[in-house]
């Protein structure tokens, strides 16, 4: 069901207006906006970086692990989903694979700047994509499975967006995120990229918890490459901002984008026998709704 951020009543997915306040969402750039002062600007991220991701991500090996993470996750625990909406979809890089492995559900992409919308609608153009604030999700039991994938730590109502994927899953529908990890990771990039926080296990389980989920599956990941990242972020604080580069991690040597992509293959073949690791540059939670 869509549900009314106006008048809040609920009404039917293929009615486009809402039948009790005429309610509508407006057309930016082509797609439907239903948090339109935010599409060009706001939303804890800067809209221009998406023409830099999008070149880069798909050959990078971060976003290739944490695809090849989360297609797993999805396969292990939500095999069998109809209906799928990705939260900060950005480019469509996660959608590409989700689309690719499940094609038989229906798929629905939402972002706060239509500026990654329209990079994400050139990759995928037969899914729906939608502007949307996370915080006010337009629906109500609508979706089997819900992905967030680092977009929680952008937001500092957290615990609101938690509740709102809560309200917007079906019965038993299942939450997949993944956020960055342990605060003593914190660095510039970590500013550039508009972050109010990385995440402690603790923290987030609880916050999840409260907004009505049962936690299947947590686990870090980047944890073989933990103690470069602390080296590479502790020099990061040494560098000033006229000399900072925020997208260097991005453009590491292609052998070294290679062994990096190989560590955290290996680090899969442990989560999938079932082994959580405790610390770890990121971290992926599977929750069912309850």
């Amino acid at each position: 069901m869509k549900r009314c951020l106006s008048c809040d009543a609920c009404y039917a997915s293929s009615i486009t207006n809402c039948p009790s306040c005429g309610f509508s969402p407006e057309l930016v750039d082509g797609f439907c906006a239903y948090a339109p002062e935010f599409a060009h600007s706001g939303g804890g991220f800067k809209a221009s970086y998406f023409s830099e991701l999008a070149r880069l991500e798909e050959a990078n090996f971060w976003f290739r692990s944490r695809n090849q993470l989360i297609l797993w996750a999805l396969e292990k625990y939500c095999r069998d989903f109809s209906s799928y909406l990705e939260i900060g979809c950005g480019t469509g890089y996660v959608l590409s694979g989700i689309s690719k492995l499940f094609p038989r559900s229906t798929i629905h992409g939402s972002e706060i700047f239509t500026g990654g919308l329209g990079f994400a609608v050139a990759r995928l153009p037969s899914i729906n994509f939608m502007q949307m604030d996370a915080r006010k999700i337009p629906f109500a039991e609508e979706f089997d499975v819900i992905g967030a994938f680092d977009v929680l730590e952008h937001i500092e109502e957290d615990s609101r967006v938690l509740a709102q994927v809560h309200q917007a899953l079906k019965p038993q529908g299942f939450m997949l995120l993944t956020v960055p990890q342990h605060m003593w990771l914190w660095s510039p990039i970590d500013e550039y990229a508009y972050h109010a926080r990385r995440y402690g296990a603790s923290d987030l389980h609880q916050k999840i918890e409260t907004a009505g989920f049962q936690i299947v599956r947590s686990t870090s990941f980047v944890t073989t490459l933990l103690p470069a990242m602390f080296i590479s972020r502790f020099f990061q604080k040494k560098v000033s901002d006229q000399k900072f580069d925020a997208s260097a991690e991005l453009k590491i040597s292609p052998w070294l984008n290679s062994l990096f992509l190989q560590l955290l293959r290996a680090e899969l073949l442990f989560i999938k026998k079932g082994f959580n690791f405790p610390v770890g540059g990121s971290r992926l939670v599977v929750a069912r709704k309850i």
